[in-house]
């Protein structure tokens, strides 16, 4: 089949790869800051202060493969949104050089 007979792919648009990115990123966040809060509260448990930065430090190194286990559906979605605007551009640009060519595109 020649590009004209294959059936379109969905896209992805921009706003839907935004509210992807931010869900997943928001997500990633709150983990760190919960991550931190533990810390930090088992410290005063056992009657050890724990300065918040090294607490969220912490958070950080532990969160990082834990979020890769945890919101493993978040990234795919994100992946599969970038992939379908990543799509849209290519779709968009071969239609300019096709229209530059002089070609119909029908």
């Amino acid at each position: 089949m020649n590009e004209r007979n294959t059936p379109p792919v969905p896209t992805a648009t921009k706003g839907q790869l935004f509210r992807d990115v931010a869900l997943y990123s928001g997500a990633r966040l709150l983990l760190v800051v919960v991550i931190a809060a533990v810390i930090v509260g088992v410290g005063l448990l056992v009657g050890v202060e724990i300065p918040v930065l090294v607490a969220a430090v912490f958070a950080v190194l532990i969160s990082l493969p834990l979020s890769l286990v945890l919101f493993k559906s978040l990234r795919i979605r994100v992946n599969e949104s970038i992939a379908g605007v990543d799509e849209g551009r290519r779709q968009a640009r071969a239609d300019l050089q096709a229209k530059l060519r002089g070609e119909d595109g029908r």
